[in-house]
């Protein structure tokens, strides 16, 4: 084991070995080489799936091959040339999947952007990254892009998907994607050449251009344009591809951002290096029943996307009869004592094999159906920390759950958990050809095979980011176990403090714990440099106002119910429950939340509050509701506060609230008895 400083030794991984199929994506170093690779090898297995109308629709690789090269005839036709940059921007749907496709067949370069940005934000990347075209889902992104266009000097056009409400449209610069495959079908059919000509282009790529630029969420400030090669991109999504056997018979649900690294990652790398089947749902509010549908065999999602599930289906077991939720109960108390060994193949009695059995029969087996869980061989979570026990849970009815830790700027993987080594409170060792030191600081470094080209437009950010030696610095703060080799992270090392007393306050994993309870959707800690923990709570309107209603509590608001006595009274036990569980480690007893507060409004990143990946942004937070922090400290128990909120639409409002503090009892380390 290394010590933690600038001049450690070095972590590495040696790579898994490589079927046929990973050697060739090796020897294929742009995507549209391995497109048309996998037209070759896949021609008629299923490459994209979409629901569209509640029915299913399929392309196979040659469909996805010849619609490709087409498209991309009609953008060239169009003015879209080598080194231009392509904005796409909306959800997952075959064809901007397809718009970056042809987009890099010319070498030009697509630019994801957050579908759910407002206007404002969004301008900010369209005109860093100098889009000369924008390809986008529907009318709500046409009207976005045309409000600020005059601020967006390098745009020429714009391509829509879906045509609704756009008829009366009249812009030179607005066209169908579909006009455009039609034109590069129609330019092939004319002239025989041009075919050759879009080959011979897709030949003469290089893998070491840029292939993508995917932008940082912005959790410290102002996004970052990662720029990311071809050849490296491939390179790591071979060396996942191998580590965890995915092929062409694999199938996924693309339903992450298209413009987060996870998306770029999982879906559009690994399945062009893989070959496997890529299925969009039908909208955002059809993911669940669209992924019962589908039933993935490899699965991603970030912590918030598990919490969620697990409220939904406490919610449902509460509203159950008595019969079902003593057996719900039973079951997954026994998942708890019996489900992980089982999945990890230690040796368990024949008694809890037998009751193990029983529960997945009656409660295990079922429960996966209704998630969409039944089919997945490999599910992963990462994006942030997720509590050991919403960990466990799932692990614990028998689902192939892994962490995995990575950056946009490692594309993706940096540690990974092997099937056999899976652990809670961990994100497993090194990814495959990865290597780890840490700072003299405790900040993890690294080099990956997917690493980043740079910063676009942005030498100084870049230089600050990496070392003398070429390392990356992750800002995070973790170590490796002695014993297993898996790094542990802590939190951003720039948010890992320490209270008065010096005891170690780490507001994520404090945050996790709390985020475990249903009830609880979001909570951000304040501590560093003070005498005690402190937190803004947000409830789950969903969870809560489901309690409210079996109690016969009415409320007209979210800030209502959020200020109800028996809310307050609900979540001191939460909090209460997590500070009797740090209590029990000894290097955490000191971050127990002595004060909190349930906030008048939920956090939401169209007022800054969280990034498009839903992350908190903490020092934001800090600074708008300095009053609540303040009371937190200066003993009331009441305090008033009016915040700026952003609607659907763009316009700006207020909201006013008069908050109520609640204390918490703290207990002596390593005892459940009150301090």
């Amino acid at each position: 084991m290394a010590s933690h400083n600038q001049k450690s030794p070095i972590h590495r991984a040696a790579g898994k070995g490589r079927r046929l199929v990973a050697s060739s994506a090796a020897r294929a170093d742009t995507c549209p080489k391995l497109l048309m690779r996998n037209a070759v090898l896949y021609g008629d297995l299923p490459a994209l799936r979409h629901k569209y109308l509640g029915i299913w629709q399929t392309w196979t690789w040659a469909d996805v091959a010849e619609t490709v090269r087409a498209y991309a005839q009609g953008l060239h036709d169009l003015g879209l040339r080598h080194g231009d940059t392509i904005a796409i921007i909306g959800t997952n749907r075959p064809k901007l999947y397809w718009s970056m496709m042809a987009a890099q067949c010319l070498g030009a370069i697509p630019v994801p952007v957050y579908a759910d940005s407002v206007a404002e934000e969004m301008v900010y990347v369209l005109e860093h990254a100098g889009v000369k075209m924008a390809a986008v889902q529907d009318q709500e992104q046409v009207d976005k892009i045309f409000s600020v266009a005059d601020r967006l000097p390098a745009l020429k056009a714009v391509l829509y998907d879906w045509g609704r409400g756009l008829r009366d449209y009249e812009d030179d610069r607005l066209h169908s994607i579909d006009s455009l495959i039609i034109g590069g079908r129609s330019h092939f059919q004319k002239d025989p050449r041009t075919v050759t000509a879009l080959d011979d282009l897709i030949e003469q790529g290089k893998g070491s251009d840029v292939s993508v630029i995917l932008y940082t969420s912005g959790t410290t400030g102002r996004s970052k344009g990662v720029m990311l090669s071809a050849e490296r991109c491939i390179a790591a999504a071979t060396d996942s591809v191998a580590f965890d056997r995915l092929d062409e018979n694999d199938q996924v649900l693309a339903y992450l951002p298209l413009a987060w690294v996870g998306d770029h990652y999982m879906n559009y790398a690994q399945g062009l290096v893989a070959g496997f089947c890529m299925a969009c749902p039908e909208s955002a509010d059809t993911v669940e029943q669209d992924l019962r549908e589908i039933g993935p065999s490899f699965y991603f999602a970030p912590p918030r996307v598990f919490e969620n599930l697990l409220t939904r289906v406490t919610i449902r077991m509460e509203d159950a009869g008595s019969f079902k939720r003593w057996l719900f109960k039973t079951f997954i108390g026994i998942a708890k004592t019996y489900g992980e060994d089982i999945l990890n193949g230690k040796p368990v009695p024949l008694g809890g094999r037998l009751l193990y059995a029983l529960g997945n029969l009656l409660v295990y087996a079922p429960l996966k159906n209704v998630l969409g869980f039944s089919r997945i061989r490999v599910g992963y979570t990462a994006g942030e920390a997720i509590g050991p026990e919403l960990f466990s849970f799932y692990r614990s009815l028998g689902m192939n759950l892994k962490q995995l830790y990575g950056q946009t700027e490692a594309f993706l993987y940096v540690t990974v958990q092997p099937d056999g080594e899976i652990r809670a409170d961990t994100v497993g060792p090194l990814a495959p050809n990865v290597e780890i030191r840490l700072s003299e600081s405790g900040e993890v470094l690294f080099k990956s095979p997917g690493m980043f080209l740079g910063y676009f437009k942005d030498d100084e950010r870049t230089a600050e980011t990496l070392t003398d030696d070429g390392f990356i610095k992750t800002g995070d703060a973790g170590f490796f176990e002695p014993e297993s080799g898996h790094l542990k992270i802590i939190d951003r090392a720039k948010d890992v403090g320490k209270l008065k007393s010096g005891a170690l306050f780490p507001p994520k994993y404090v945050e996790n714990k709390l985020k475990f309870f249903p009830n609880i959707k979001e909570a951000v800690l304040f501590g560093d440099g003070q005498d005690f923990a402190t937190c803004f709570i947000n409830i789950d309107l969903t969870a809560v106002g489901n309690w409210a209603e079996r109690n016969n509590v009415s409320y007209a608001s979210y800030q209502e119910l959020a200020g109800h006595p028996e809310v307050y009274d609900m979540i001191a036990d939460h909090v209460t429950g997590t500070n009797r569980s740090l209590a029990r480690e000894p290097l955490m007893a000191g971050a127990q939340i002595k004060r909190f507060l349930i906030l008048h409004k939920e956090l939401d990143a169209d007022d800054g509050e969280l990034t498009r990946t839903q992350k908190v942004r903490r020092g934001f937070i800090a600074e708008r509701y300095a009053p609540l922090i303040e009371a937190l400290y200066n003993g009331t128990t009441l305090a008033d506060i009016t915040t700026e909120v952003t609607f659907e639409d763009g316009r700006k409002g207020s909201i006013s609230a008069r908050v109520k503090i609640g204390d918490c009892p703290v207990f002596a380390p390593d005892t459940g008895k009150a301090a």
